[in-house]
């Protein structure tokens, strides 16, 4: 991924993040990634960190309409996946899309209320609903407005270790090719 990419998108980030009058920490802690597929704008997400604790994490992220973060589940992570500005489309499967027949019905929370889905369901949500993800749960998840404000409270996250992609060239991290000097300094990289 290009530093120029790195940083337009973290503008564009932070002047949705202001214009909705979501307030980013003093240090924010900022991670965006193309998953390694080199195309930023159909796959990729702006993700800041706000809280890493022992016990929990908070993430507020953003992406454009169609800009899709792949699907993935998680070994250990709970999370919570709330729409906070525009709409989010999430695609919901209760095993792994390749051994799990569409349809198959589960059961999982979205706003708080017990649901059942069928796999590969894709449950549009609005700004304030969110939807309660257990671990071996896969989703991907894009944005279904021009802009979409997305919000993660999870148990503890661990990124580099309890992310598993159905598509096996992704990376979390991207790769980083210096074209301009750089406007923040992502989780990826050293201090």
């Amino acid at each position: 991924m290009k530093r120029s990419e790195i940083n337009r998108a973290c503008r564009d980030a932070s002047a949705c993040f202001e214009l909705n009058n979501w307030k980013l920490p003093p240090e924010p802690r900022w991670d965006i990634s193309d998953f390694g597929l080199g195309e930023f704008d159909r796959t990729g997400l702006v993700l800041i960190n706000l809280a890493e604790e022992p016990e929990y994490c908070e993430k507020l992220m953003y992406c454009r309409q169609g800009q899709v973060t792949p699907l993935h589940t998680h070994a250990r992570k709970k999370e919570d996946i709330i729409c906070r500005q525009g709409k989010l489309a999430i695609e919901l499967w209760a095993g792994h899309p390749q051994k799990t027949s569409p349809g198959a019905t589960f059961r999982l929370k979205r706003s708080g209320r017990e649901i059942t889905v069928r796999s590969g369901d894709v449950l549009i949500l609005e700004a304030g609903e969110r939807v309660t993800l257990v671990p071996g749960v896969y989703h991907a998840f894009w944005g279904a407005s021009a802009e979409c404000v997305i919000g993660e409270v999870s148990t503890a996250n661990d990124d580099q270790n309890d992310n598993y992609f159905v598509n096996p060239d992704i990376g979390r991290y991207p790769g980083i090719e210096e074209d301009e000097a750089p406007l923040v300094r992502l989780v990826s990289e050293p201090a």
